[in-house]
C-alpha cells in the first residue's frame, strides 16, 4: 500500500470531480478502493474552509468531512510540532500555508500529490502530478 499526502488543489479537484491528470485520479481513486492511504494536512482543510467561504471553490468542509467519514483511508493528519519544525527546514518554498503541506510531506517522509511550481521544484520534497 503507497501513502500520500495531498495538497489543497488536489483535494479540491477530486471532490469537485474536476479534471485531473490520470496518475493523480488513479492515486485518488485507489485511495477510494482501499489500495492507498491519502493523508490530509491541517492547513488544506484550512484552505478549503477559507476558499469556500471566499466562494473560490464549490466544495466545502462538510463534503471534507464527510470524505474523511466514508473512506478510513482518507487520514486526516493534525499540524503539530513537528510538522511545523519541517515546514520551517524547507527555504525554497516562500508561501506558509505551502510550506506547512510540504512539511507535512516532509515530516513523514511520503510524497505529495500537488501541481504547484513552488513544491514541484523544491528540493526538500516530491511531488506526484502527471
Amino acid at each position: 500500500m503507497s501513502k500520500y499526502v495531498s495538497d489543497t488543489m488536489a483535494l479540491i479537484l477530486h471532490l469537485e470531480k474536476r479534471k485531473m491528470p490520470e496518475k493523480t485520479k488513479q492515486i485518488f481513486s485507489a485511495a477510494e478502493r482501499g489500495e492507498h492511504e491519502i493523508y490530509i494536512p491541517s492547513m488544506v482543510m484550512a484552505e478549503i474552509g477559507y476558499l469556500a467561504e471566499k466562494g473560490r471553490i464549490e466544495t466545502n468542509l462538510a463534503e471534507v468531512e464527510q470524505k474523511l467519514g466514508s473512506y478510513i483511508n482518507f487520514i486526516e493528519v493534525p499540524m503539530g510540532l513537528a510538522i511545523v519544525k519541517a515546514g520551517f527546514q524547507i527555504d525554497d518554498i516562500p508561501e506558509l500555508h505551502d510550506r506547512l503541506i510540504a512539511g507535512t510531506a516532509k515530516a513523514m517522509s511520503l510524497e505529495i500529490t500537488s501541481n504547484d511550481p513552488a513544491m514541484e521544484q523544491s528540493t526538500h520534497v516530491t511531488t506526484i502530478w502527471k
